[in-house]
């Protein structure tokens, strides 16, 4: 892979990432496929800043380091309702899609990730080989301890994973994505994501959410019936830090978890039953688009007439947009899932497992 797979730009929110900025923009300079003759577009919106995150990012510049890149740099203050992380995301992907629209590159690639990771030098190369089968693809989450490895965390960091990797496990069984293949990992979030621009743009772009931006933009390029990939040779190292800059974030779920460590605090996931229940949901509403969603059969799965006209089975492409836009009005109505702890939800998960093996070999 090269660049001859289009133009591209990583686009970046910061706020007071003077410490690690730096190093996320080193990781990008070495990125395989990119040279001066096709560069690597690169463009950081500083936030709300009181540390020097925007004088490193000059530094840097100056220093020669990084000039394989050809970097924006944006300074904003976000204040009120709107100083949050999906305000600035916005503002940074916004800024690269009209960078590769002035230079007549609608169809460019924009990639976003925090200004806090670490990338393998093949990150960017990638995630255009997965977007040649896909319309957005999300990379792995890898916790980064950052050599202080807190071997009964990085245990329980583990067990967690298994968790995650089972709920696919019964999904591939139950109802396998065919353009998001095993092995695949779970992750879709905002420390690795990748679209073209022209779909960026059509479907409104990133909402500005206090919280769960990343997702909500994923939802929407699904709603749109685009393809979603979660291909295991793209991930991202991501800070395992307990006090993060985005409310909600990475951080939030690193104290959680070092709370269930240290103090004994709960855990608790829903059980299989839950996760069982929803992809066969989603299993029969694929069916049911693929044999002509005749009305009666969206009514037996629960749509009545308000929800048909709000999903406007007309307008949907393919059954990707119309299971995505009627499970989120099922889900809607939905009772919270039930939940146990970890141990008991891995042992519920293997427990169904099992259980599916056995009636298929039946």
């Amino acid at each position: 892979m090269n660049a001859s797979a289009g133009p591209a730009v990583v686009c970046i929110p910061a706020r007071n990432e003077a410490e690690r900025l730096p190093r996320l923009l080193r990781g990008l300079a070495a990125q395989e496929g990119f040279s001066a003759a096709a560069p690597l577009r690169v463009v950081v919106v500083a936030n709300n800043c009181s540390d020097g995150t925007a004088e490193s990012v000059r530094a840097l510049q100056a220093s020669g380091r990084v000039g394989g890149l050809v970097l924006r740099l944006i300074e904003i203050t976000l204040t009120g309702a709107e100083a949050h992380v999906g305000t600035a995301r916005r503002h940074a992907l916004d800024a690269g899609a009209a960078w590769l629209e002035a230079e007549g590159h609608p169809d460019g690639v924009l990639l976003t990730t925090d200004a806090d990771a670490r990338l393998a030098s093949g990150w960017a190369a990638a995630n255009l080989r997965a977007l040649q089968g896909a319309e957005i693809v999300g990379g792995r989450l890898v916790i980064d301890d950052e050599g202080e490895v807190d071997p009964v965390l990085a245990a329980f960091h583990a067990r967690v994973e298994r968790y995650w990797s089972g709920v696919r496990a019964l999904e591939d069984a139950l109802d396998p994505p065919p353009h998001d293949p095993a092995p695949r990992h779970g992750d879709h979030t905002g420390g690795s994501l990748a679209l073209r621009a022209s779909l960026y743009r059509a479907v409104g772009g990133l909402p500005a959410l206090p919280r769960g931006e990343d997702n909500a933009l994923v939802a929407a390029v699904q709603r749109a019936g685009g393809r979603l990939r979660h291909c295991p040779a793209v991930s991202v190292l991501v800070s395992a830090r307990t006090a993060g800059r985005a409310e909600g974030g990475m951080a939030t779920e690193m104290l959680r978890r070092a709370r269930v460590v240290r103090a004994g605090a709960a855990y608790r996931l829903p059980v299989a039953a839950h996760w069982q229940r929803v992809i066969l949901r989603r299993a029969a509403l694929r069916r049911a688009y693929r044999e002509g969603a005749a009305p009666s059969a969206l009514q037996a799965l629960g749509l009545a007439a308000e929800d048909l006209a709000a999903i406007d089975l007309a307008s949907c492409p393919n059954d990707i947009a119309f299971v995505e836009r009627a499970h989120a009005r099922l889900e809607a109505r939905d009772e919270p899932a039930p939940e146990c702890g970890l141990d008991a939800a891995l042992a519920d998960l293997d427990a169904l497992a099992a259980s599916l093996r056995r009636d298929a070999a039946a």
